[in-house]
């Protein structure tokens, strides 16, 4: 931590031990420190705190400090809040999500994001008389519902099955709040109205569970240019092993690729990098425009909240710093590190399809429909 990231979380904790709502003074001095060192020091101070920090998020929060003061402290409640972790008011004013016949959700879990778009949640129900029931799904970002299942279950039978279940999945499995998992659930209803499709018919005994559910708002984060240059680092992890653009969309610039490799006509390493660099900025440009950038803005925001959740923040941060590069469409995308290793990755693949080393199949992009978590 440098001295002025001490220094903002420093201010921070003076505020929340004086306890109250901070005063003018404190609003100007939070007011003259760097956006980055807010940015870092309020999900800190959320992380270490919890509860006990929402009261000064909340008041962060209001309409009396600066716009990014705001917009970094609804970011810290925003992660609380998906730890089930909300300010009294909110919870009366949002109550558990409840269902006919008086179910609810109680308890929730989400796995990380696969490179199609998929991820499993779990959502634990109470019955009016404390029997359990849970209901798994399988959700895609462009297909919606893809797999229903679940039933009733034990307490005990739950914590055997999610024991087994972090130690053998490859993506993160965490804890999240019941009412974030069923606005997922509504998010996915949504789209499948937008496309014109419906879930599978497993999901029918389920769907009046989530009639309430309302479809989530993620943040909008600010980009970090330092952060956003490390973006393509994010590849290099184990859990976006399976993080590319569709290699089948690429598999012409691929050809062209391998070719420029192979030239005898191009014989200078310069000129072949060169080359090499204008193939994977055209597919940048051409595969990433303005809805494909939201769709992988909106994966690397889950992976944040994954990633914290799970005790990595400097992921989280590298996800969110990318995610909103991702989001401006002022930034020349073309030149933005994460996107350029997503197109890199696809046209390195796409080039062992076309030498017939991998099947297509393989490496398709195409949601599928697992009966688990989805792998990496």
């Amino acid at each position: 931590m440098n001295e002025v990231s001490a220094a903002c979380r420093q201010a921070l904790e003076a505020l929340l031990a004086r306890g109250g709502a901070p005063s003018r003074a404190d609003l100007q001095t939070l007011a003259t420190l760097p956006t980055g060192a807010l940015e870092e020091a309020l999900p800190a101070l959320a992380t270490e705190h919890g509860a006990a920090a929402v009261p000064l998020l909340t008041a962060l929060g209001s309409g009396v400090a600066e716009r990014r003061i705001r917009r970094a402290a609804k970011r810290a409640l925003y992660r609380l809040a998906q730890r089930g972790v909300q300010a009294p008011e909110q919870a009366t004013e949002r109550p558990p999500v409840v269902a006919r016949g008086g179910e609810r959700a109680m308890r929730a879990w989400l796995s990380g994001v696969d490179g199609s778009g998929s991820r499993a949640a779990w959502i634990l129900f109470e019955g009016s008389y404390g029997a359990l029931r849970l209901c798994s799904l399988i959700l895609n970002d462009v297909a919606g519902i893809l797999d229903a299942a679940g039933g009733d279950i034990t307490k005990k039978r739950l914590d055997r099955e999610l024991a087994e279940l972090r130690a053998s999945q490859k993506l993160p499995w965490v804890e999240t709040g019941p009412a974030r998992a069923a606005g997922l659930v509504a998010e996915a209803l949504a789209l499948h109205r937008a496309i014109h499709t419906t879930p599978p018919a497993a999901f029918a005994r389920w769907q009046p569970l989530f009639e309430t559910a309302a479809p989530i708002e993620p943040p909008a984060p600010a980009a970090n240019p330092q952060l956003v240059e490390r973006s393509a680092e994010l590849l290099e992890l184990p859990e976006l092993a399976g993080w590319f653009l569709d290699p089948e969309a690429v598999q012409a610039d691929a050809v062209e690729l391998l070719q420029a490799r192979e030239s005898r006509l191009v014989v200078s390493d310069q000129l072949k990098a060169e080359r090499e660099d204008a193939i994977v900025s055209r597919v940048v440009e051409r595969e990433l425009t303005e809805g494909p950038r939201r769709l992988w803005a909106r994966r690397l925001l889950e992976m944040d909240l994954v990633f914290e959740s799970i005790g990595r923040e400097q992921h989280g941060a590298l996800a969110r710093a990318a995610a909103a590069a991702l989001q401006d469409a002022s930034r020349d995308v073309g030149r933005h590190p994460f996107a350029r290793a997503l197109a890199a990755r696809a046209l390195e693949l796409a080039g062992q399809v076309a030498l017939g080393r991998l099947g297509a199949a393989e490496v398709s992009r195409k949601p599928a429909c697992p009966t688990t978590v989805p792998s990496a």
